[in-house]
């Protein structure tokens, strides 16, 4: 081989390599920015794991990539480890798709028509896709028919480049060398684990049999050996992951070194005995795709069943130490989830679904307290204060990680909406805590509101419990119908406060309260006033997300005019409910 056909080599292989992850990209697009988070539901079956395993294999071109996210999933206490197995017997079928799409690259047509002109023809569609058209569906399609493209030129070059090796005298030796199954299992593995793809190193072979010269009794243990190779990205992967998530890894590992073993071994002795003409003949492109996908669907398939073995065995290689999980541990935002966005999203949502309702309960528990103070109560309040910071820094951080990479215009927005959530969510836990210290302020000196200022305090409450239980169903359901109760209710909260403020001034005035109390009972509306602004920019994140053509303060002005009908009529009937509450308390 020359320097030339080297540098040939070389380009092809990036080429290669670079098509099928720009295809793996194109197809995920089009199959929908929810992909990733198909695999984060619970499957009842091993059949059903294998099944969706393979589906979304099939699509992102990575069985490595859909184990190192089920290993973030166990990590993450999302899908407990024998969910996970099937997904991941899934995985290794779903990966020979590739195989069998780079089989396309040797196929020559009749009439001079080759697969080159095909590709070429592919190609030019693609281009005029992409660039022309101005939907995203078709652009994607276009990106799609372009990585087919370049991963079908990468692999016809690499095959072009390697044809000068069957006269090459170094490399008949190396086949003869390799000529060994336990040495042709160990180059599979080391090149696999140095690509770090079990479809790209084959792909490779695929294309390397077009020198005419490697037989399969080199080709089908170097197949298995990549299998096994594939492993090693995922085991990288585990190496800072939980106890659970790197038993999932080592189950990878287990099924592929099992599956060799029962298949190889069987295979070998009957081959001893009675001797396979197959393993004397020459490998074709079309032959390992056919290997590849016999080994991987008859390890499936004789494994299976034994799902709860292979659980078994990775819980006895890696032993918990039964390590206590501090209260405020968060494990949902695992980094390996930052390759996909949407899938990092979708754990971004569920965190703040988390700090939510911790922050909601903190302020109920700090209201309670006005009433009836306990001390364990208090301190309990300050725990999850923490827990609610803790949430808000490691989200926040991780936001900054995820906007990094190229995301979607919706992955953007929903971004956008989880950055203003995060912060409201956390004042609101903050007003939590001053409400908490005013009530153990009027516990420590012994003093107590009027009981019309308990009343009409009472009342208030009432109002930010109600606008709390709105808020916390428009996060969780993501409901902008839900979230659009929310501002009238606001407003009428934010009236509420000030003429409690103006009552307690009259009663100071009166000597009916004093003025230490006075001060107090101000805080305490302040922070009640605060909450309600919290919760009506939330409200309005999660209607902006519904509608992504609409600004915060558009909303809020369009709403307030006298002829919008529904916020009127929300707006009177909390009126209604809360001063004539308020009426009757005098």
């Amino acid at each position: 081989m020359t320097i030339a056909n080297a540098i040939a080599l070389l380009g092809g292989l990036g080429f290669f390599l670079f098509g099928m992850s720009l295809l793996g990209e194109g197809l995920k697009r089009v199959a929908g920015s929810k992909l990733e988070t198909v695999l984060g539901k619970l499957t009842s079956t091993t059949f059903k794991g294998v099944l969706l395993g393979t589906l979304v294999t099939a699509v992102i071109q990575s069985s490595s990539a859909t184990t190192v996210m089920v290993v973030g999933f166990v990590n993450s206490g999302i899908m407990q480890l024998a969910n996970a197995i099937g997904i991941i017997m899934g995985a290794n079928i779903g990966t020979t798709a590739t195989g069998w799409i780079l089989v396309l690259a040797g196929v020559e047509g009749s009439g001079g028509f080759s697969s080159a002109t095909m590709f070429a023809l592919i190609s030019f569609i693609g281009i005029i896709l992409y660039f022309f058209c101005k939907k995203s569906k078709q652009k994607n399609i276009g990106m799609i028919m372009l990585a087919f493209s370049v991963l079908m030129s990468g692999m016809q070059a690499m095959s072009g480049a390697m044809a000068p090796l069957k006269t090459s005298p170094f490399f008949i030796d190396f086949i003869s060398a390799v000529s060994n199954p336990l040495i042709s299992l160990l180059v599979g593995i080391v090149v696999t684990a140095i690509i770090q793809s079990c479809s790209a190193s084959i792909g490779i072979l695929q294309a390397l049999s077009i020198t005419g010269i490697i037989g399969y009794e080199v080709a089908i243990p170097m197949v298995i050996g990549m299998c096994i190779g594939a492993c090693v990205p995922v085991l990288i992967s585990a190496m800072g992951a939980n106890v659970n998530g790197r038993r999932a890894a080592f189950v990878y590992l287990y099924f592929n070194l099992t599956g060799a073993v029962l298949l190889m071994v069987p295979f070998y002795i009957l081959h001893a005995i009675i001797g396979f003409d197959i393993m004397s003949a020459t490998a074709t492109s079309f032959g390992i795709a056919i290997v590849n996908t016999i080994f991987k669907v008859s390890a499936t398939v004789l494994l299976a069943p034994f799902s709860k073995v292979l659980e078994k065995i990775a819980m006895t290689t890696i032993t918990d130490k039964k390590g206590k999980k501090s209260k405020s541990e968060s494990t949902l935002l695992d980094a390996r989830f930052l390759d996909y966005p949407s899938l990092a999203l979708e754990q971004v949502r569920k965190t703040i679904d988390q700090m939510s309702l911790t922050a909601f309960k903190n302020l109920v528990a700090s209201i309670d307290l006005l009433y009836n103070y306990e001390p364990g109560q208090f301190d309990a309040i300050m725990e999850n204060e923490e827990l609610v910071d803790r949430f808000e820094d490691e989200t926040g951080a991780y936001l900054v990680q995820l906007n990094a990479a190229s995301l979607s215009e919706k992955e953007n927005q929903a971004s956008a909406k989880y950055l203003v959530c995060l912060g409201n969510i956390e004042r609101i836990s903050d007003h939590a805590v001053n409400i908490a210290e005013l009530a153990k302020e009027l516990f420590d000196k012994k003093l107590s509101f009027s009981q019309s200022a308990v009343s009409e305090l009472k009342i208030c409450t009432d109002a930010i419990h109600e606008i709390l239980d709105l808020t916390g169903s428009a996060l969780l359901s993501n409901s902008s119908d839900t979230a659009k109760r929310v501002e009238p209710l606001e407003q009428v909260v934010d009236a509420l406060t000030k003429e409690l403020k103006n009552r307690h001034v009259q009663r100071v005035q009166a000597g009916l309260c004093t003025l230490e109390l006075g001060f107090v009972y101000n805080d305490c509306i302040n922070n009640f006033e605060r909450v309600a602004d919290h919760c009506s920019n939330l409200a309005v994140a999660v209607i902006e997300a519904s509608d992504t053509h609409l600004q915060s303060h558009d909303y809020l002005r369009t709403i307030k005019k006298a002829d919008h009908e529904d916020y009127r009529n929300a707006l009177t009937g909390y009126a209604n409910k809360y001063y004539s509450a308020l009426d009757s308390a005098q």
